[in-house]
């Protein structure tokens, strides 16, 4: 693949407009994943959700291209975009999958899903043979047919999911097109730390080398925080890395919204940060609360993942809509002992209004500012002190909204994104079918 001509772009010059829309024409956009991007479910799957719904704000159209066999259910209601792949086909509003196999597939996910919670847990990682899985790499065939599909459909972009898609950008046929590798993590880097804390991780190798050369196959690569696109530069130095943080709409509790004075809350799936450090929190911090009357709601797939969890501790699973869950709570927390990437979580907490206790590695890459509503807590003893003293007199949720309207507002976050998707000044003739 031919090199990209642009020049990699400090963090802090990612500031200019978003006037995509004032382009002739509107633009087709091929967005590359293995699963169907959606709100508060996974922090990647919203910030997935959130750049299709951008684009579509602006009159593009956008396709969703699903590889692999991560489709929810055989029949899956799906309204935010069109959506193809080798797998599954779309009509009007629903995806299907279109093969025996993808069936089979579909309804082994569904059914671990009403399976106990630990017996579930322990059957995914015999089939995997790992504790936790970064991603599956899309394989030669899907690839293949991506190749396919883009000749014939020709988009003006395409937006790839993470280096696990990187695979689709291989084929020489894809080298006319102008493509975007969305990275939402170091991926080497939480290897690294999940094979430190004594876990199996699947891939079972990941080097920082085999990283960079999954990301430079796309002519641009968005991180999703300062650190992380410092290292990507680094680890790039031929392609146009920018900043692409999730943006994070304000949503104050409404005048009437009554908040439960010892009400904490943590929203997360079901993946191995999320519950080591949930299971760090149950055993070291929660007993030096006991007595205080303090309770917990978890919301996301955490919650029912875990077995014997104290009492005063909910498990509220998916919910259709947070915001009231969240105007009710005090306090947030975020435990997480591993892991890399933006916590989106925390966006939420302080979009809504919450401030957070949090572990240094729930902090990474988050801007810095003097009235942060994220309060950092190294020990158990610290975050015990730090959960009751912000109960006793809570910081009214005005300061928390303004820390994610300054730093995370729509604009900024998508204007690294909006000057990549421009039509490139020698851009070759795009492939035919």
């Amino acid at each position: 693949m031919k090199k990209a001509s642009r020049k990699t772009a400090p963090p802090e010059a990612l500031t200019t407009d978003t006037t995509l829309a004032r382009q002739p024409g509107a633009m087709r956009v091929a967005f590359v994943t293995d699963e169907l991007p959606r709100p508060g479910t996974a922090g990647h799957l919203a910030l997935n959700f959130a750049i299709v719904e951008w684009l579509q704000g602006l009159g593009h159209e956008v396709e969703i291209v699903l590889v692999g066999h991560r489709l929810p259910r055989p029949v899956e209601r799906y309204a935010l975009a069109p959506v193809a792949g080798p797998h599954v086909r779309g009509f009007g509003g629903y995806v299907v999958a279109a093969s025996a196999h993808a069936v089979a597939r579909s309804l082994a996910r569904a059914a671990l899903r009403i399976l106990p919670a630990a017996l579930a847990g322990r059957l995914r990682a015999a089939r995997h043979g790992a504790d936790a899985v970064l991603g599956n790499f899309t394989t030669a065939a899907d690839a293949a047919w991506c190749a396919r599909h883009a000749a014939r459909h020709r988009p003006d972009v395409l937006l790839i999911d993470t280096i696990f898609r990187a695979p689709v950008l291989a084929a020489p046929a894809m080298e006319g097109f102008n493509s975007v590798l969305v990275t939402h993590d170091l991926f080497h880097r939480r290897h690294r730390a999940l094979r430190s804390a004594g876990y199996r991780v699947q891939p079972a190798q990941l080097s920082r080398e085999e990283e960079a050369a999954l990301a430079a196959r796309a002519r641009h690569i968005a991180a999703i925080q300062p650190d992380e696109a410092k290292i990507l530069a680094e680890m790039c130095p031929a392609r146009d890395v920018f900043l692409l943080p999730m943006p994070a709409t304000p949503a104050p509790p409404p005048p009437d919204a009554e908040r439960l004075p010892r009400r904490l809350v943590f929203i997360g799936s079901a993946s191995l940060p999320n519950l080591d450090g949930l299971r760090w929190f149950f055993t070291e911090v929660w007993p030096r609360l006991r007595g205080q009357g303090i309770s917990l709601d978890l919301l996301g797939d955490c919650g029912p993942a875990l077995r014997n969890l104290p009492e005063d501790v909910a498990r509220l699973g998916r919910v259709e809509e947070m915001a009231p869950l969240l105007h009710r709570a005090s306090l947030a927390i975020a435990p997480l002992r591993v892991g890399s990437g933006l916590k989106v979580k925390l966006l939420d907490y302080a979009r809504h209004g919450l401030f957070t206790i949090a572990t240094p590695a729930s902090l990474d890459g988050f801007a810095p500012d003097g009235a942060s509503p994220f309060i950092e807590a190294k020990t158990a003893e610290h975050f015990a002190r730090a959960i009751m003293r912000q109960l006793a007199a809570p910081p009214a949720p005005g300061a928390a909204v303004a820390y994610v309207s300054r730093h995370y507002g729509t604009e900024p976050s998508f204007a690294g994104l909006a000057r990549a998707l421009r039509p490139q000044r020698g851009h070759v003739d795009l492939p035919t079918a």
